[in-house]
């Protein structure tokens, strides 16, 4: 019998089949809370983030745009409020809790928009479909990240735009702070709002094995999108990559 191909789930090394898993029951674990977590661990940045995001999208009226990973749908919920009546917004998510979170968020603000659980690795869309995609702190969590990208860039119209946000690797100087944030003081919070630590420290040492910036350009690069850059957000804590189709 063959070895089963392995990953990273944070820092331990694991089957692809256990990654998907465990990833499945960190967030069927921390769904309900997902919102005020985010808002608790970053500040509030997180909202400013996905804003630029946005502003960097091109989306406009009448325009086509998936939300890869979208979770509970902040990307969503603006784009749709961009889009208007002749636009288009697709709510994806391979996790179900997640997922309907995210629904009954958008039906809550008056938005009926469509959605579809699905493998970001396999996404039931046509080729050359969408004038915008995006994967807000998804891709992270993705077993084959280059595969992922290569369908988000198969669905992509020509002239469309893939973004990615994502963790990514801080300033240096920055790094002791940081690390002493992210491992002790994310966890406890994630005790104290969703009895959840273990998901927490997951999360914390995720971000430490996701590709860096120049790394995660070059795969963007290696699966078809061009003329691709990357802003750094706060100090790289994340970063906005940004690339095309032709």
């Amino acid at each position: 019998m063959e070895p089963q191909p392995t990953t990273h789930f944070g820092y331990e090394q694991v089957s692809e089949a256990e990654k998907a898993q465990r990833v499945a029951r960190v967030f069927d674990s921390v769904a309900q809370r997902y919102d005020i977590m985010n808002d608790l661990m970053s500040g509030g940045l997180h909202r400013l983030w996905k804003s630029f995001t946005i502003g960097q999208s091109g989306v406009r009226e009448g325009s086509r745009v998936l939300d890869v990973a979208g979770g509970t749908g902040d990307l969503s919920l603006a784009f749709a409020r961009r889009v208007g009546k002749t636009g288009q917004v697709w709510l994806t998510d391979i996790n179900n809790a997640m997922l309907t979170n995210g629904r009954d968020r958008l039906c809550d603000k008056g938005f009926l928009i469509p959605v579809a659980q699905c493998d970001a690795e396999k996404l039931p869309f046509p080729d050359d479909y969408f004038d915008c995609v995006t994967v807000a702190f998804g891709l992270r969590n993705m077993t084959h990240k280059d595969v992922a990208l290569a369908e988000m860039h198969r669905v992509l119209r020509p002239g469309g735009r893939l973004l990615v946000l994502e963790f990514s690797h801080v300033w240096k100087p920055l790094s002791p702070i940081y690390d002493f944030y992210s491992f002790k003081i994310i966890p406890r919070i994630g005790e104290a709002i969703t009895k959840d630590e273990a998901s927490y420290r997951y999360l914390a040492e995720s971000i430490r094995v996701h590709p860096d910036q120049e790394t995660l350009k070059a795969m963007m690069e290696q699966a078809g999108l061009e003329k691709v850059d990357y802003f750094n957000l706060t100090l790289g804590v994340v970063a906005l990559h940004r690339g095309f189709k032709f």
